[in-house]
């Protein structure tokens, strides 16, 4: 069975936000911030589930 990436996601604390970085072929560069940790995540997984509902 072959790997295929679908994306990349990075996710760091800049001083008080929580900064998610997503990179994908679909979907370009984007990137979230926000103080909460809670909305951060629910940003990037309703960013990747629109995404890859589509495939």
């Amino acid at each position: 069975m072959e790997e295929e990436v679908l994306c990349n996601v990075e996710l760091v604390k800049d001083n008080n936000d929580f900064v998610v970085k997503i990179q994908s072929d679909l979907g370009g560069v984007r990137e979230y911030r926000s103080s909460s940790f809670e909305e951060v995540l629910e940003q990037l997984m309703q960013d990747l589930q629109e995404e890859f509902e589509s495939l």
